[in-house]
């Protein structure tokens, strides 16, 4: 291995001119580039995009939608200083910013933007920081010096174009840093780098060679989302497709867990109507009380009958007093539901 390439100065670009540069480089002479967040999705891991969609967004033939976690993303952007301050704090090592763009020595589709870079107290030894903030119900994640999949595989991506030999992860979810942050190591491994690289060699080949990925392997939610964004809304002019056979068992399955679900349903609105039907009795009791309490020989039983409030917006009424405001306020979504029925002949 040796250093990487030094394309450009990423500092003070706008987003459009840098997307550019991590799309075909700076002189827009790559034909096609794999980022650190890319790999993820290459691998199948991604909780964010399938490895078709990422496919058909590098041919050009379509544009990458609108992020789902976008909020996320940018607040997780205008965070990574303070977990960059929480990592020097808790470690001592001395944390420098990169804002260039690099280029793996060996494989020229390779680019990266660093969070940080990192120079070992102990020993001036220089690692690659990423910066990461997540949700409490996320927190789990990272217990123990574990860390997510589709980070770990960003990070051995960044030391490969980076040639170091470790690099630190900083994640923070919380405002206790005793309690709400990780910083949990990962070391360079070659037999893995190496996997990474061979599989992202083949993705450049399908994308040279115009072979696409396949849904195989995809999380079922992520897949559906996907495919809706990638062949937008359903058009009612084209004409109805006749299946292959060989999807029959595939859409008797799915009729019969229809009817299932539909079986389930029906058991638990019965259920529902039950617990209300012996709950009126016990309302009565409790008149204008929150909680109330039965004591038996085992166990206590414990009642809540907790008034709760909530607002929402009279859209009827707002609709008739201000169309015009209602009109402004009013969002389309698409969405795509499949679903099977059956005809007798």
């Amino acid at each position: 291995m040796s250093a990487p390439v030094i394309l450009c100065d990423t500092k003070g670009m706008t987003e459009s001119r840098w997307l550019d540069c991590r799309m075909h480089g700076p002189k827009g002479d790559i034909p096609y580039t794999v980022g650190g967040s890319d790999v993820a999705a290459i691998f199948g891991v991604s909780p964010w995009m399938t490895p078709l969609e990422l496919w058909k967004i590098k041919k050009g033939q379509m544009k990458p939608a609108d992020k789902i976690n976008a909020a996320q993303l940018k607040m997780g952007h205008l965070l990574e200083p303070i977990a960059a301050q929480l990592y020097a704090d808790a470690t001592g090592n001395i944390v420098i910013d990169d804002t260039f763009l690099y280029q793996h020595a060996d494989h020229p589709y390779a680019l990266a933007n660093f969070d940080r870079r990192i120079i070992r107290k102990e020993d001036s030894e220089p690692g690659i920081l990423e910066c990461k903030t997540t949700t409490y119900h996320k927190a789990s994640s990272w217990a123990d010096g574990a860390y997510p999949l589709y980070y770990e595989l960003q990070l051995r991506f960044y030391l490969a174009v980076a040639d170091v030999s470790y690099g630190d992860f900083s994640a923070f979810w919380g405002n206790n840093p005793d309690t709400d942050f990780v910083h949990p190591r990962l070391y360079r491994d070659k037999a893995k780098e190496d996997m990474i690289f061979e599989k992202l060699d083949r993705w450049v080949w399908s994308l040279e060679n115009d072979v696409p990925p396949t849904m195989e392997n995809i999380a079922p939610k992520l897949a559906l989302e996907s495919l809706a964004r990638i062949y937008g809304a359903s058009d009612p002019d084209l004409a109805t497709i006749e299946l292959p056979r060989t999807y029959e068992p595939s859409l008797r399955k799915i009729l019969a867990l229809q009817e299932k679900k539909e079986m389930y349903k029906s058991e638990i609105s019965k259920i529902e109507e039950e617990v209300e039907q012996q709950s009126v009795r016990i309302a009565e009791l409790m008149e204008r009380h929150e909680h109330g309490v039965l004591e038996s020989t085992t166990d206590k039983i414990l009642i809540d009958f907790v008034t709760k409030k909530s607002s929402r917006t009279d859209t009827t009424a707002l609709k008739k007093n201000y169309p015009a405001i209602y009109s402004s306020l009013c969002k389309t979504t698409e969405s795509r539901k499949l679903k099977v029925s059956v005809q007798a002949k």
